[in-house]
């Protein structure tokens, strides 16, 4: 009786084992298909071969794109996890901003592809929608907390708040790095664009 236990919980422990062995697979494969051919394009047929599965087995693993696209998210946030602002929480003012969008733009540099088929198809994809909620949350949360740290004192701080937002974007990163490929250079540049908001803004 004992041996026929101990045999059937290691069957069922082998069995758990597969289970995320083969979920693990699904999510990566969808993960390399968003950043080959976007999400708009990626299809549970296309998953499925990918992994080497059925479609059911997809279907038993995530009872919707959602919770499948989720997963991806997830996963790729984890192997590309966006800086944090207690990166540059010991500097301040402008300096502060230029170590923030120094990193956030090497960041974009390094994952440019899965951010522009992301943003390409999010309209067309209702299952981009928690997940690009949360970048956004995100970045207003730099945005703040950069604005605060420039001059919270400005008459003119909702300017100065909106182009803060507008330079930690990836669309102004990509359009600028089309024309200059140093991601310092083109930090430093922004960081003139937000002194004179500032200096305008502080003008009597």
């Amino acid at each position: 009786m004992f041996n026929e236990m101990k045999k059937r919980n290691y069957k069922l422990g082998q069995r758990a084992i597969s289970q995320e062995e083969t979920r693990r697979r699904i999510v990566e494969a969808t993960v390399a298909l968003h950043g080959e051919i976007g999400p708009r394009a990626t299809t549970i047929s296309a998953i499925a071969e990918k992994a080497n599965v059925q479609r059911l087995t997809i279907y038993r693993h995530f009872s919707d794109e959602t919770h499948l696209f989720e997963a991806c998210t997830s996963h790729w946030f984890d192997l590309n996890p966006p800086p944090e602002p207690s990166r540059w929480e010991q500097e301040q003012g402008i300096e502060r901003l230029r170590c923030a969008l120094s990193q956030l733009y090497a960041y974009y540099r390094r994952t440019e592809r899965m951010w522009a088929l992301t943003y390409r198809d999010e309209a067309d994809v209702p299952a981009l929608a928690k997940p690009m909620g949360k970048v956004r949350a995100y970045l207003e949360s730099v945005q703040n907390d950069l604005s605060d740290h420039l001059d919270p004192e400005a008459s003119n701080l909702r300017a100065l708040t909106l182009t803060v937002g507008s330079a930690i974007q990836f669309w102004t990163w990509q359009t600028l790095a089309r024309e200059e490929p140093n991601d310092e250079l083109l930090a430093d540049i922004v960081c003139g664009w937000v002194r004179g908001v500032m200096i305008n803004s502080t003008a009597p």
